[in-house]
């Protein structure tokens, strides 16, 4: 499916245009401040990721179909493209490289390895689906509404900026399929190949996410890529650290 996108056009330029693919609960909206600054002379071009914002809702929501939707959309853009992905994001960014080498000039994973986690975040569908967003205005009202069963308050905030309130309030997220793919999303398909084309790792150096275990798998799958780790950044390392994430992107855009 070609998925909905916000598109930064700059001066024309003959280089590849740059997919921005979010994380789980994210939005293409939440990458527009680093997509004014991001890929100097190329066009930027995040997505909602199917089942988030206002990309088309499916009971699937496997790595290799959010991979074909990534494939279909740079298709439509203009390909090949430099994809940077974060977390579910760049497991599907990942995913696309090793399936359709062809449609990625480069590519950029933030804070993910091509593993499967231990981790759930069942937890946080569970909470969003207990909250009644009716007569609801503000986002700060389903921020107090998450408290009790999110206690990190910037996982609340950012689970807030998820709800759309108003005359028909909801969430924009398909929760049932993300909960009931959970295990696939926290997990990590087996794909064979390689993808040669330049690669980064781009870590938050407090974050541990990517480990020393996963190196084997990263080299083996991507032997041209290289790590670079953000001093102080957590997962979330391009809200934690905004400026330095976009000079790190550049860097390697322009290498």
């Amino acid at each position: 499916m070609q998925l909905a996108t916000v598109t930064f056009d700059k001066d024309e330029t003959p280089k590849a245009p740059l997919i921005v693919a979010h994380g789980l609960f994210g939005a293409a909206r939440n990458w527009r401040a680093h997509a004014k600054r991001m890929g100097p002379g190329r066009r930027v071009v995040a997505v909602d990721m199917r089942n988030h914002g206002d990309s088309p809702w499916d009971d699937a929501n496997s790595y290799h179909d959010m991979a074909a939707d990534l494939a279909d959309t740079i298709e439509a853009t203009g390909a090949p493209a430099a994809v940077l992905g974060h977390s579910m994001g760049g497991k599907a960014s990942m995913v696309l490289a090793l399936t359709r080498p062809d449609l990625v000039e480069r590519l950029i994973v933030a804070d993910i390895a091509p593993a499967a986690y231990d981790h759930t975040l069942m937890g946080e569908v569970e909470a969003m689906r207990a909250i009644d967003l009716t007569g609801l205005t503000r986002r700060s009202e389903v921020e107090a509404a998450l408290e009790a069963s999110v206690p990190d308050k910037p996982t609340r905030s950012f689970l807030a900026h998820s709800a759309v309130l108003g005359e028909n309030p909801r969430w924009s997220l398909n929760l049932d399929a993300l909960g009931a793919n959970m295990d696939l999303i926290t997990g990590f398909p087996d794909v064979t190949g390689e993808y040669a084309g330049p690669t980064l790792f781009l870590t938050g150096g407090a974050s541990k996410y990517v480990r020393q275990e996963h190196r084997e798998t990263v080299v083996r799958l991507f032997p041209n890529a290289r790590h670079e780790a953000i001093r102080d950044a957590g997962h979330w390392l391009h809200a934690d650290k905004p400026r330095e994430f976009v000079d790190a992107v550049n860097r390697f855009l322009e290498s």
